[in-house]
């Protein structure tokens, strides 16, 4: 039986980033993933580019049952100690919107800068194997992976979650979580599209492709970014934002015309130009399409001055304050991460370790801490496998 001090499973962001610090301490770890690749997730993100943190990070933009779980995480390394790490590397970096980081070039640089890592500290990484059994011991674990036993003193959980199933995502880390008495937060898709029901769709359908930029809100909780019309319903990072927030039933309201007080500026149109078609002047604020669709909705199908304030208002209100029920969402095949995961109540906090399985971690997206979009996710990542490579 092969014996390690760390077994780390899954070799992902979180993974990488625990088995590096763990071995820089002078730990033997054994770095496992069932994929074929390291990393992939990583090397898909950003549309290839990786937005592998981002400036704003805070226990705000989190979604979690305990919202300060992660506040000691990301306080022991911030964004800045990523970004050092990146630099040391060499590779170069942008910032583009709301404080996301981007490569200039390639995610594969994240990918390749975090397997250096390992390497430096002598990790051992073994992919294409599965792991089919974990048991506790006296001295910590056993394992069965690749038909191999296995034993370590500690073992570490940063199999991530259910989001992407077609890259190997499975339900791994909870079974094991639920193996050893721990909790667990139902896991559901977020950052993910929205889905309408067949007749709303059908009446949306000339929309597909269109895109504007939104303040769109479930709740008291808002965000400001771009929303896309698709064919099943609704995207952009707007949505994919709000998916985390929203839950069946309830209704979403979309302003796709923000700063933009649209009633009274067709009433100004009206003044200034009553021959000019209403479809037209609304075509001036929103997208040529979505103005037509609206304008017929609401059947304004004349000219300025022959559409009363009546007519007006609904038009606007249709703009400013759109007000829709999705029925649900994409699901797992197109969320981005996974809301839920392991109760946070079951952790140290500093550590990440379980407070009833001694040597028993859980990091990442496998936990019940869910960043919003734009590099928060990654970070957590970081954070958290970094904190744990120093305990584990």
């Amino acid at each position: 039986m092969e014996r390690f001090d760390v077994v780390v499973i899954g070799a992902g962001a979180a993974g990488l980033m625990c088995a590096a610090e763990a071995g820089k301490r002078g730990r033997r770890v054994l770095l496992i993933d069932h994929a074929k690749a390291a990393g992939e997730k990583i090397r898909i993100s950003g549309g290839g580019r990786c937005n592998f943190t981002n400036l704003h990070t805070a226990p705000s933009a989190f979604l979690s049952q305990n919202p300060r779980f992660c506040i000691s995480a990301l306080r022991r390394y911030p964004p800045a100690s990523f970004t050092a790490l990146v630099e040391r590397y060499g590779i170069a970096w942008h910032e583009k919107t709301l404080g996301q980081l981007f490569c200039d070039g390639s995610a594969r640089q994240i990918v390749d800068m975090l397997l250096a890592e390992c390497r430096a500290a002598d990790v051992t990484l073994r992919l294409e194997t599965a792991v089919s059994t974990v048991t506790r011991t006296e001295g910590g674990f056993a394992l069965m992976a690749g038909g191999q036993p296995i034993a370590c003193e500690s073992l570490v959980i940063a199999t991530g979650g259910k989001s992407i199933p077609k890259m190997g995502a499975t339900g791994f880390g909870y079974d094991v979580a639920r193996r050893f008495g721990l909790k667990i937060v139902e896991p559901r898709p977020a950052l993910v599209p929205l889905t309408f029901e067949t007749g709303l769709l059908e009446r949306l359908k000339p929309l597909a492709g269109v895109a504007v930029d939104a303040v769109v809100a479930c709740g008291k909780t808002r965000f400001a970014e771009a929303m896309l019309f698709t064919h099943r319903g609704l995207s952009g990072p707007a949505i994919l934002q709000i998916s985390s927030y929203w839950r069946e039933g309830a209704e979403i309201v979309v302003d796709m015309a923000p700063g933009i007080d649209v009633f009274a500026t067709l009433r100004a149109a009206r003044a200034a130009n009553g021959r000019q078609a209403v479809h037209t002047a609304l075509g001036e604020i929103v997208p040529r399409r979505l103005a037509q669709l609206i304008c017929e909705s609401e059947g304004a199908r004349g000219n300025l001055a022959d559409t009363p304030d009546r007519i007006l208002k609904p038009i606007a209100e249709g703009v400013n304050a759109w007000r829709v029920k999705p029925v649900g969402s994409e699901g797992w095949r197109t969320a981005e991460v996974t809301l839920g995961g392991v109760d946070t109540d079951e952790l140290d906090s500093r550590t990440l370790a379980s407070k009833a399985v001694p040597g028993l971690f859980f990091i990442g997206e496998v936990v019940d801490v869910t960043g919003w979009l734009g590099g928060y996710n990654f970070q957590w990542a970081w954070a958290s496998g970094w904190c744990a490579g120093q305990a584990a």
